[in-house]
C-alpha cells in the first residue's frame, strides 16, 4: 500500500501480522510509539463496518472519546451525526477514526483541554491509519480538518480551497476533505454556526454523491 508519509520511530513495530480490524484494534491498545499514551485513558481506535465503503478521518479523540473509548461520541460527534443525517449518509455505513489514537490534552482546573498533536506524534501514529485504510479499502476517504487533510493528502492540501472537491489519492478511488465538526463549536454566533453547518452538510452531500456514483466528477 502507498505510504502516507515517511516513518521515523512509528507504530509500525506494533502492527500485528494479522491485519484484520479486530487484530489491529487489539494491538493498538498497547501502542507506545509516542508519549501520548502516558496521559490518555486508553487508545481510541476506529469503529464501523469491516466492509464500510466510507472512511471518515478526524484529528484525534477528545475528552469524551478518551473516557468512553469510542470515536466521535462527544459534542463534535453529535454535530457529525446531524450533518451525516442531513446529507443522507448513515453513520453505520461509515468507518470513523482519527489520525492520532490518543487524546492530547492540558489541564485547566478540572477540565482537560484539547492540544493539537505535533508532527512527531502524527507521524508516529500514521501506521495505524494506514492499516485501517488498507484493511477496508474504502470507496471514499474523507479527511475532516487540517490535521487529517495534510496527514493523508500532504502539505499542499488545504481545507479552505479543497473542501468538497474530489482529490487524487492512491489510498481510495475518491478522496476529499472537509472541515472538522468541532470547528462549528468554536464559531461565535448562531448565524455563523448555521452557515458552517450548511457548508459541512454540502461537503457531505458531495461525499454521498461519490458513494453512489464513484470517480468521475471533480
Amino acid at each position: 500500500m502507498p505510504r502516507i508519509k515517511k516513518e521515523i520511530q512509528t507504530a509500525k513495530a506494533y502492527l500485528p501480522e494479522e491485519r484484520s480490524l479486530d487484530a489491529l484494534r487489539a494491538a493498538a491498545a498497547g501502542c507506545r510509539a509516542c508519549p501520548l499514551w502516558e496521559n490518555a485513558t486508553q487508545t481510541v481506535f476506529g469503529e464501523g463496518r469491516a466492509d464500510a465503503p466510507l472512511i471518515l478521518v478526524g484529528e484525534q479523540p477528545g475528552d469524551q472519546e478518551d473516557k468512553k473509548g469510542h470515536p466521535f461520541v462527544g459534542p463534535a460527534g453529535r454535530i457529525l451525526d446531524r450533518a451525516l443525517d442531513q446529507a443522507g449518509i448513515r453513520r453505520e455505513d461509515a468507518f470513523i477514526t482519527n489520525v492520532v489514537k490518543h487524546f492530547k490534552w492540558v489541564a485547566k482546573g478540572r477540565r482537560r483541554l484539547h492540544q493539537k498533536p505535533n508532527a512527531r506524534e502524527i507521524g508516529a501514529c500514521l501506521p495505524w491509519l494506514e492499516a485501517e485504510i488498507d484493511a477496508l479499502r474504502p470507496k471514499v476517504l474523507v479527511a475532516m480538518g487540517a490535521t487529517a487533510a495534510q496527514a493523508i493528502g500532504g502539505p499542499e492540501v488545504r481545507v479552505t480551497k479543497d473542501r468538497g472537491r474530489r482529490l487524487e489519492s492512491p489510498l481510495a478511488p475518491c478522496f476529499t476533505v472537509t472541515m472538522h465538526p468541532s470547528a462549528i463549536l468554536r464559531v461565535e454566533t448562531q448565524e455563523q454556526q448555521e452557515e458552517a453547518m450548511r457548508r459541512l452538510v454540502a461537503d457531505l452531500r458531495e461525499v454521498e454523491w461519490m458513494l453512489r456514483k464513484g470517480p468521475g466528477r471533480s
